[in-house]
């Protein structure tokens, strides 16, 4: 594998003149010698301001700046995990790790200690074309703690691929392994911390929040990621954001810098927002917590990015108990044994110094008092809340040596020892999988340790935990897991509220007020329609036309289905018409049937009696298909056949009262057009063609109109569904009954002619009786119809249909039955011709 530079030749000078001036810098502050060099960069003091990286080459001393307990802690777990492995671990048999440990003083000193990493023993980093075969002083960097330091350094890194983890930098950036090639952590990416943010916010129903950030690239981009993310769903919305200012050395507060903070307070304490995110660096944090006890800020939750978290400095200032609660997102707590007696214990012997180095320095060094009593104050803090960062830096070590056991093909007792390149420690480091402490250490796809992420709440109580885990989150399911209690400070321990508006009811949709989402008015859904809040909450969806809905409703019910049943009165009692025409109309057929040879069957029309008793006792025994839910067959019979049947009973009437008309009143003056009547079947004829144009007529209405049963709502009560046929059926019916009537003013006509006739052939009363029952019935359902819209008119449908078979049957038949059975006497052949003659004999 070739390594080939890809910098140009004035920044190499630049960068082999900074490296020269490695030596002069002094900047070590832990040594140990050993045969493979790790490269450590921590902040050990606070430096929030300084100068240019460039120009920064000495380290700030002890007594400058305030010290960082946080950052010695995490240098003393590189330590521990170094001696940890030469002495009592079974890798690298017979390999001494050694370690240089640099302060970069917060952000001022990170380019100087890379270029002394990078430079050979002659502290020059040399001008090649290839570095392939390259070894510079150390074999690997682990850190800095934080983004910017980290970018600046692995962009030098980078270029020789020398491998670098970071145990605390989360930025995104990172992620870019066509820009970071060697660069890996052990910390979770920033994404996954929002990630855990969020869901805790979702999970206490806050979705009304303040956002605070550092002047920084970590401040703006973490707080990016947070409004990216928050866009996708909407479910939360920022109140506002503010941008914290920088502090200046020695944390003293200028007079700009008090009146950002004052106003900033100002807002926090007139808004509605309780929930207050803080995107910044600790450093940042103090002068701004100072204000906060000082204006007396309470009732808040503080939600604390992964820098400052687990800061036993800011934890330390007590009155923040009284502000709200504290919770926070950073790493998982691992046990580490032995590390905390570690931590303060003073070195037993002063190692070697390294080559060419001049005396030691009054930094936080390896000979530093005030640093070790400093930390030894704080260490009982540091017990109490475990061990997490510390082990991403621990576990950073264990990877290398990991890395390097596998290069150097290690066995049992010894390791091949030769020179180490960058480019191939990096690709073992990246293939290292192993166990350590009960987790399972790997690299994914964009260099970064899948460990768990904890939720913390800060606690004041003596001998607890003062960072106790209350959720975890797991970076790869993408899920919050909440493990534990959360003391809340509210009255009543009871969980906080902040959202801008009040959540809305069930069944009520949101109507957005202004430009946040989050800010809406709450409208009831309306009585068929309803809320699905998984497709849309700001809209209702109209129940499909079988259903429907109560106002509120999440959801559709199925209507009840209303229809004709037999139980209900009104279909018991024209049921029994229906039995009763039923029966007559048999009856009537048996009579004539047994006296169809007398005068009376005769002249009620002979043969073509049974061509109107058959249709009829057909109806009145499918009448029950208007009982229950309608189908395709009792619509077709609703609509088609007890039309026909109807109308083959009228036109029987009618052409049978022309018939009887023609044989007293025209045959006399046409009988060429009467014989040709009589030869030619005309009555048949007739009703037949009358018949034919009845069923085209139906025909064609039903092509036009579907005969499927369709249900429609009742108007009264939308709870309720009603089966009917076609809605159009009043229109069909109307069409349909137009010829009926026609023939029945017809026959009604031809009737009123005849009443002059012989009384046993003047029908005129009876037929004018069937007719306008007939005609007054049809305009009476007609008139129903386009009133009501529901069962009734299924109902009047049914009576009027009975009714009008039974006005033929008892009107027409009637009379003559009764004639037949009980007045026999004239039911002759000499009564009927003393009759014609009587009549013959009156008109003369």
């Amino acid at each position: 594998m070739g390594l080939q530079t890809r910098m140009p030749w004035a920044p190499f000078l630049l960068l082999q003149v900074l490296a020269g001036k490695a030596e002069k810098a002094e900047n070590l502050d832990f040594f140990l010698p050993g045969d493979y060099l790790l490269g450590g960069l921590f902040t050990l003091h606070a430096n929030p301001q300084g100068v240019s990286h460039l120009t920064v080459l000495q380290v700030p001393k002890c007594q400058e700046y305030d010290m960082k307990v946080l950052g010695y802690s995490l240098m003393q777990a590189m330590r521990f995990a170094v001696e940890e492995i030469n002495n009592h671990s079974s890798l690298l048999p017979g390999v001494q790790l050694g370690y240089e440990i640099v302060d970069i003083c917060y952000q001022t000193n990170n380019v100087q200690p890379v270029l002394y990493f990078l430079a050979k023993t002659d502290y020059f980093l040399p001008i090649n074309r290839d570095y392939s075969n390259y070894v510079p002083r150390v074999v690997a960097v682990i850190g800095p703690d934080n983004s910017k330091s980290t970018i600046t350094v692995a962009n030098f890194l980078s270029l020789f691929l020398l491998p670098q983890i970071s145990y605390s930098a989360v930025s995104d950036q990172l992620r870019n392994k066509q820009r970071y090639p060697a660069m890996l952590r052990t910390m979770p990416s920033a994404t996954h911390h929002i990630e855990a943010m969020v869901q805790l916010m979702l999970h206490f129903h806050w979705n009304w929040i303040a956002v605070l950030m550092s002047d920084d690239d970590y401040g703006r981009d973490n707080s990016q990621l947070l409004r990216d993310r928050l866009t996708r769903n909407n479910d939360i919305c920022i109140a506002f954001q503010e941008v914290l200012p920088t502090p200046q050395p020695e944390q003293v507060v200028t007079a700009a810098e008090l009146r950002q903070l004052e106003d900033i307070l100002l807002k926090l304490k007139q808004a509605t927002a309780r929930i207050v995110v803080v995107f910044s660096p600790e450093l940042a944090l103090h002068n701004f917590f100072h204000q906060v006890l000082f204006w007396n800020v309470t009732d808040m939750v503080w939600i604390a990015s992964e820098s400052w978290a687990i800061d036993p400095v800011l934890h330390n200032l007590t009155g923040l108990r009284n502000t709200g609660t504290f919770l926070g997102v950073t790493i998982q707590e691992v046990p580490m044994p032995g590390f905390s007696e570690f931590r303060v214990r003073r070195p037993r012997t002063p190692p070697a110094q390294p080559p060419n180095r001049s005396s030691p320095r009054g930094t936080c060094n390896q000979e530093c008092d005030a640093c070790l009593n400093i930390t030894r104050s704080f260490n009982t803090i540091l017990t109490l809340s475990g061990e997490r960062v510390a082990y991403c830096v621990y576990s950073a070590v264990y990877a290398v040596a990991h890395a390097l056991h596998s290069l150097l093909h290690c066995g049992p007792l010894y390791c091949t020892k030769k020179a180490v390149y960058p480019w191939q420690l990096l690709k073992e480091i990246q293939k290292v999988n192993f166990p350590l402490l009960g987790n399972q250490i790997f690299f994914d796809e964009q260099g970064d340790v899948p460990l768990r992420l904890d939720i913390v709440q800060w606690q004041w109580y003596q001998s607890q935990n003062p960072f106790q885990s209350v959720a975890s989150f797991d970076p790869v399911r993408q899920q919050l897991k909440v493990i534990g209690n959360i003391s809340w400070h509210t009255h009543d321990n009871r969980i906080p509220t902040s959202m801008c508006s009040k959540k809305c009811q069930v069944g009520q949709i949101k109507k957005s007020v202004g430009i946040h989402p989050c800010c809406f008015e709450c409208n009831d859904c309306l009585p068929g329609t309803f809320l699905n809040q998984t497709a849309d909450e700001y809209e209702c969806q109209p129940c499909p036309s079988t259903m429907w809905s109560n106002r509120k409703d999440t959801s559709c019910f199925k209507r009840k289905l209303a229809f004709l049943e037999w139980h209900e009165a009104p279909t018991i009692t024209v049921a029994v018409l229906a039995v009763l025409g039923f029966l007559s109309t048999l009856a009537a057929l048996v009579i004539f049937w047994r006296h169809f040879q007398t005068p009376m069957v005769r002249s009620a029309g002979g043969p073509m009696c049974f061509l109107m008793l058959m249709p009829l006792l057909v109806a009145f025994g499918m009448l029950p298909v208007y009982v229950g839910p309608p189908t395709v067959l009792t619509c077709v019979c609703r609509q088609a056949f007890f039309t026909l049947c109807y109308s083959v009973c009228i036109s029987c009437i009618t052409v049978r009262s022309f018939q009887i008309v023609c044989i007293f009143r025209i045959a006399s003056y046409l009988p060429r057009a009467y014989g040709f009547w009589v030869r030619y079947h005309g009555p048949y004829v007739s009703v037949a063609v009358i018949t034919a144009l009845k069923a085209m007529l139906v025909a064609s209405n039903m092509m036009t109109t579907t005969i499927n049963p369709m249900g429609h709502p009742d108007p009264e009560d939308p709870n309720i569904m009603i089966l009917s046929c076609h809605p159009n059926y009043r229109t069909g019916l109307l069409l349909n009954s137009s010829m009926d009537l026609f023939l029945s003013m017809v026959g009604f006509v031809f009737a009123y002619l005849g009443k002059e006739l012989p009384t046993n052939y003047n029908e005129a009363k009876f037929i004018t009786l069937s007719m306008t029952f007939s005609f007054t019935s049809s305009i009476s359902l007609c008139t129903f119809m386009s009133v009501y819209n529901g069962v009734l008119v299924t109902i009047m449908d049914f009576l009027v249909t009975v009714l009008n078979f039974l006005a033929i049957s008892l009107g027409y038949f009637g009379p003559k039955c009764y004639m037949i059975l009980f007045y026999p006497e004239r039911n002759t052949a000499a009564y009927f011709n003393s009759m014609i003659q009587g009549y013959t004999m009156r008109k003369d």
